[in-house]
């Protein structure tokens, strides 16, 4: 039987809202990254790790690069959570970019990715990511508006205020692919 086990780092609550769904529909164990060890995953045949986007990097995928050598021989699956609208073929293109300079080529071939959709609250964000969203924010006002995309618009409208994206269908696909291994 393939032992699962689902891992995440998560910073404002929707990587772990999606590594929830996953555990249960899968009824499998769910770790926070925090507080596992890679000892403790040794006996799982599949390593589901998710994390979430910021700045164009996967939080905590240090986790599974470092310890790549010691999940050898197992599946890898690799969830992002972002507020980057995961149908633009565009954005999901920016995060495999950015994977690339974390992965190996081995790692490519090895690891399944999957990319979901998050959700932010403004209240909750640290300074820093306040200042990265304000200056975003700035630039996006200067713009002409007839250059700007349907997500910078989603973005001026949804400024300062709380949103969700989060959709427990999207885990479907990543569902169906760990269920057929």
């Amino acid at each position: 039987m393939n032992r699962t086990a689902v891992v995440y780092q998560s910073k404002y609550g929707s990587t772990e809202k999606y590594a929830k769904w996953i555990a249960e529909t899968l009824s499998c164990n769910l770790f926070d990254r925090e507080t596992v060890t890679v000892d403790e995953l040794r006996s799982y045949d599949t390593i589901i790790y998710g994390g979430g986007l910021y700045a164009g990097g996967v939080s905590g995928i240090d986790f599974i690069t470092k310890n790549f050598q010691c999940f050898s021989g197992k599946n890898i699956v690799l969830f992002t959570c972002g507020l980057a609208d995961t149908t633009n073929p565009i954005n999901t293109d920016h995060i495999k970019m950015s994977l690339r300079k974390h992965f190996t080529n081995e790692m490519e071939k090895q690891i399944k990715v999957f990319h979901l959709r998050g959700g932010i609250d403004y209240s909750k964000l640290s300074f820093m990511h306040k200042s990265m969203m304000s200056m975003l924010h700035k630039t996006l006002t200067k713009k002409n508006p007839d250059l700007l995309s349907d997500e910078d618009r989603e973005m001026l409208e949804t400024y300062g205020k709380k949103v969700d994206f989060t959709d427990r269908l999207s885990i479907a696909p990543l569902i169906s692919y760990v269920q057929a291994l």
